[in-house]
């Protein structure tokens, strides 16, 4: 039986939960990595100073759903001219279609300022999707990001050694010191200016993914923050998801964040989770940092971009 789909914009906070649901609901179906994890989905929306969450948390997102509401497919528009693709494993065939209305609705300057252009990842693995974009007049860049995997039942978990002088412990987010030292911290580790003591809170308070067990911090000898690592948890697909991984510059090389990881993962094991993904670009030194830990499934994604 043929199932009718339709297309249009994100709005309601039913249609959040119903992207959220795809999301959850195709981590095991689909190749790693391919479709968003959740704890992207819920920065999108709850990584925010407002209380409600990011308001214009659906600008930019179009659904493709049944005649039954289940929503199918969606297009993100991440930035002008970044777009990323949201699908069912059943329903490969609206690639095309997401394509073009991304071409037509989220397109951006290119650096010269003379015209427009979109970009579009795709996997190695995929194979099917580098030549749609291919035909379709996009061009792969040399840029992109890796994903990593680890499964707790083919790796053997070494014991945290943490730096002297330093002591491990979780965050507490209703301290506002420590929402401020955390977003101090991303500040310098990622080079930023934006990150505040609010956004963290509300994100800890309102994301179904936080787990204050898993969000875990090396404290210096004077009490600032040194390394941060937070580990969202997919209760469904007992999955956890390493974001953010950072330690501070001037406490890098003492193998901090490799202490607060090895302590995740034991804490995960301890919760039965299955797996556990870290997602990065093409940094060696993070790279050599994963791999150490057991991290051994490696995809690497490219962008395509297109000049429109």
């Amino acid at each position: 039986m043929t199932t009718n789909i339709f297309s249009r914009p994100a709005a309601s906070e039913a249609d959040y939960w119903a992207v959220y649901r795809l999301l959850v609901d195709t981590v095991r179906p689909l190749p790693l990595g391919l479709n968003w994890d959740v704890r992207r989905w819920e920065g999108r929306r709850f990584y925010n100073e407002n209380p409600t969450g990011n308001p214009d948390w659906a600008e930019g997102v179009q659904l493709w759903e049944t005649e039954q509401s289940q929503v199918v497919g969606a297009v993100i528009a991440v930035h002008p001219g970044w777009a990323d693709l949201q699908l069912h494993p059943n329903h490969h065939h609206l690639v095309s279609e997401m394509l073009d209305w991304a071409e037509a609705n989220a397109a951006g300057p290119t650096d010269s300022g003379d015209g427009s252009q979109l970009h579009i990842g795709a996997f190695a693995y995929d194979g099917g999707r580098q030549a749609l974009l291919a035909q379709r007049g996009y061009e792969q860049m040399t840029y992109g990001w890796v994903i990593r995997h680890l499964r707790f039942d083919t790796c053997t978990l070494a014991q945290p050694n943490l730096a002297d002088g330093y002591t491990l412990r979780t965050t507490n987010p209703e301290n506002v010191a420590d929402s401020q030292r955390i977003a101090d911290l991303l500040n310098a580790a990622f080079g930023r200016a934006f990150h505040t003591a609010a956004e963290y809170q509300w994100f800890t308070r309102k994301a179904p993914s936080f787990r204050q067990y898993l969000d875990l911090v090396a404290v210096a000898p004077d009490g600032t923050f040194a390394a941060y690592v937070g580990v969202p948890f997919d209760d469904v697909n007992q999955r956890g998801i390493f974001e953010p991984v950072c330690t501070h510059p001037d406490h890098q090389r003492k193998g901090l964040a490799k202490a607060l990881m090895q302590e995740a993962l034991l804490r995960l094991e301890l919760m039965g989770a299955v797996d556990v993904t870290v997602e990065t670009g093409d940094r060696i030194p993070a790279n050599a940092l994963y791999n150490s830990l057991g991290f051994t499934q490696t995809e690497k994604g490219y962008y395509w971009r297109k000049l429109l």
